[in-house]
């Protein structure tokens, strides 16, 4: 037990969730935009999801300590769930981009 909470006090410390997020998490939406979307609707499409982007982390910070003065653990499961249906989303509906044309990557949207 000790072990574990010097860990996790560690990675406090060091911001290794906020460095994690910025270099993974944070980027993705970025990564995503310039490969799958085409020209003509990047401008518009990139729009919407800085927005999306912006809206959920206003919604997390101002949820946050709401939430964790109702439960800290329930606050962990309902942010776990939402990070599970991320990646089954990401998973099954984001197409593999790597060696593949623009409109190679757009078929798999048709």
């Amino acid at each position: 037990m000790a072990l574990s909470l010097l860990v996790v006090s560690i990675s406090f410390y060091l911001k290794v969730m906020v460095i994690a997020f910025s270099l993974v998490l944070g980027a993705m939406q970025w990564i995503i935009m310039s490969e799958i979307l085409p020209i003509n609707i990047k401008g518009l499409a990139g729009s919407f999801a800085t927005l999306a982007n912006w809206f959920f982390s206003w919604l997390v910070t101002l949820t946050a300590n709401l939430l964790l003065d109702w439960s800290s653990g329930g606050t962990f499961t309902i942010y776990t769930a939402v990070c599970v249906f991320t990646a089954g989303f990401v998973a099954i509906w984001v197409p593999e981009t790597k060696g593949k044309t623009l409109e190679e990557i757009q078929q798999f949207f048709r």
